[in-house]
This record gives C-alpha cells, sequence and structure tokens, in this order.
C-alpha cells in the first residue's frame, strides 16, 4: 500500500514534469518558424495575379451580392 509522503512526492514530481512539459511545448511554439505566413503570402499573390488576368474584381463580386441580397 502506497503511504502518505510517497503519494505526496508523487504528486510534486508529476506535477513538476507537467509544469516543464507546458513550459517546454510553449516555448517551442513561440520560436518556431513561420512557414504558415510565407505560404499565405505566396496564396494571395497568386490570387491577385489571377483575379487582375481575368479582370475579376472583389468589389464587382461584392456590388453583385448587395444587389442580390
Amino acid at each position: 500500500m502506497i503511504t502518505d509522503d510517497e503519494l505526496h512526492r508523487l504528486a510534486v514530481f508529476l506535477g513538476s514534469c507537467a509544469m516543464m512539459m507546458i513550459v517546454l511545448y510553449h516555448f517551442l511554439e513561440v520560436n518556431q518558424k513561420e512557414d504558415d505566413e510565407e505560404v499565405d503570402v505566396k496564396n494571395n499573390n497568386s490570387n491577385s495575379k489571377q483575379q487582375q488576368s481575368t479582370g475579376a474584381s472583389s468589389a464587382g463580386g461584392l456590388s453583385l451580392i448587395i444587389i442580390v441580397g
């Protein structure tokens, strides 16, 4: 059977491990490379080029939605 002292030491140890893992997770999350932003910038540039080449504009589409709606 586990004693109160052993249970206390186990709880302190597991709690300390959990806190260290939380701090490590946040450290890695903050310091990761921002690859998502580069992909979004590339997608936005390609979308704007496609709209310019086809002659479509977002303002015209917006006014159409307002007229129909």
